[in-house]
């Protein structure tokens, strides 16, 4: 195992911050006139009770097999901020629920990729070790993706200007920054077990295409069962590449060469994860994001 490490030279201690949202006021479409942005953003509560729960299952499983004290540390810290992730966007689905649009159809088959393809094996020895450094090597990739998307929605100030609800927004911006302030541990943990490129590389091309995949199918089933657009015209039900770019130039969703752009990163032989964001703008947004102030006290 190597001890090579991704470290920015502006790391932090992680904690876990206890934040809570109300969502009783939370209107269904909260970027105001805007269906496709609202459920485009919403897939990220879809997918993201059931893959941080397996990233916290899946560190717990590696920690005893880390020695180094720093690394362990971070892991940790990654851990609890993940479990709070979870359940922060668990509550935004039991409102999407509470307002007539069940996502367990949705949620259901996430909760099987994660839990039953990429869960536990009966495996031993050197296969229950690669297993293990497999699952790392996808979380890092996935890792590469929530980092640049934590970047964009800190700086997304066309979520500003649109009317965003706050505190929806509140909540993309403390993960957003949560994801940034955490972007090296999953690369460093895969490099603790695998420094090679192989495997980091290969993941990548693998992860990518499912993520963009399952993208595409949550926002369809999103505007598909949104109520509020049931009795509209077949178009406004269906999302198209058109909606994409509309929303690019209007800042409410990151466009098609920035994504291409960031996510190209990962196959550089220089990447760090520390190319993604600033550290000291994350900080700077938890200092004074209202639900981590909350949480403090």
């Amino acid at each position: 195992m190597s001890t090579v490490m991704s470290t920015a030279p502006d790391r932090v201690l992680l904690h876990a911050r206890d934040v809570h949202f109300d969502w009783s006021a939370l209107p269904a479409h909260w970027v105001p006139g805007d269906p496709f942005s609202t459920h485009v953003l919403n897939v990220l509560h879809l997918l993201l009770p059931a893959g941080e729960e397996w990233f916290v299952e899946t560190f717990e499983e590696a920690l005893p097999h880390i020695h180094d004290e720093e690394l362990r540390e971070d892991v940790l810290g990654f851990i609890g901020q993940e479990a709070v992730h979870a359940n922060a966007h668990r509550g935004v689905l039991e409102h999407l629920h509470a307002r007539g649009l069940d996502p367990a159809p949705f949620t259901d088959q996430i909760q099987w990729m994660f839990g039953r393809l990429l869960g536990p094996r009966p495996l031993t020895g050197l296969r229950a070790q690669n297993y293990l450094v497999e699952r790392l090597a996808i979380i890092a990739a996935i890792e590469h993706v929530t980092a640049f998307l934590g970047d964009w929605v800190l700086n997304a100030n066309g979520l500003d200007a649109a009317g965003t609800d706050p505190t929806m927004l509140d909540l993309l911006r403390w993960h957003g920054a949560e994801e940034v302030e955490h972007r090296s541990v999953a690369y460093d943990v895969m490099r603790y077990f695998d420094p090679g490129e192989a495997r980091r590389l290969r993941t990548q091309i693998i992860v990518a295409p499912i993520l963009i995949w399952l993208w595409i199918r949550g926002t369809r089933f999103l505007m598909a069962n949104d109520p509020r657009l049931a009795d509209g015209a077949a178009r406004t039900r269906t999302p198209h590449v058109s909606d994409w770019l509309a929303a690019s130039r209007r800042g409410t969703m990151p466009g098609p060469l920035d994504l291409a752009k960031r996510l190209s990163r990962y196959f550089h032989r220089t990447y760090a994860p520390s190319q993604e964001g600033s550290t000291a703008q994350a900080v700077r947004y938890l200092a004074t994001s209202p639900a981590a102030r909350g949480a403090k006290r």
